[in-house]
């Protein structure tokens, strides 16, 4: 586990992911949406709506539709304006996997922006979804894992 979570760099990128699979499958769920909270924090991996939309954009409908109601409810209706009045101007609860399937990942991107703008606490709420599906944050790359790898090292002690 030492170097699955950081004791050394993993050779190459899809070593990282690979690893990543192996830490995210043995640490506990709370502390993978720890480290994903992390990643989504970190000024390395980009903004938070950015880090949002790349998963969103590897996500089936059903994952899709789970974290657009996590961001609607962060932002409430006003947000629904950007997303040309898929939804009648009032947020259907819960969004369906087909109405998530229409949304594009840069409305997306700006959902989560808002969100994180109007309630911080979108973060965590974000990083416990995807905690659930963390082979998702792979979605953000090579550089991303290591960083969520670490954070689970650093947090175990190793």
């Amino acid at each position: 586990m030492q170097q699955d979570a950081g004791g050394s760099t993993p050779a190459n990128e899809q070593d990282a992911l690979h690893h990543f699979d192996t830490v995210a499958a043995q640490a506990p769920q709370s502390t993978v949406a720890n480290a994903i909270a992390s990643v989504f924090r970190s000024p390395q991996t980009g903004t938070f709506g950015q880090n949002i939309s790349q998963i969103f954009a590897q996500s089936n409908p059903d994952q899709r539709a789970g974290i657009l109601g996590q961001l609607l409810s962060s932002v409430g209706p006003g947000a629904l304006a950007g997303l040309g009045g898929m939804f009648g101007g009032a947020a259907p609860a819960p969004v369906s996997p087909e109405q998530a399937q229409q949304i594009s990942p840069a409305a997306v991107e700006h959902m989560a922006n808002q969100a994180q703008e109007q309630d911080p606490s979108i973060i965590d709420r974000a990083s416990s979804f995807y905690a659930q599906h963390p082979t998702l944050v792979k979605a953000l790359g090579a550089g991303a894992a290591v960083l969520a790898m670490k954070h689970i090292a650093d947090n175990r002690g190793m």
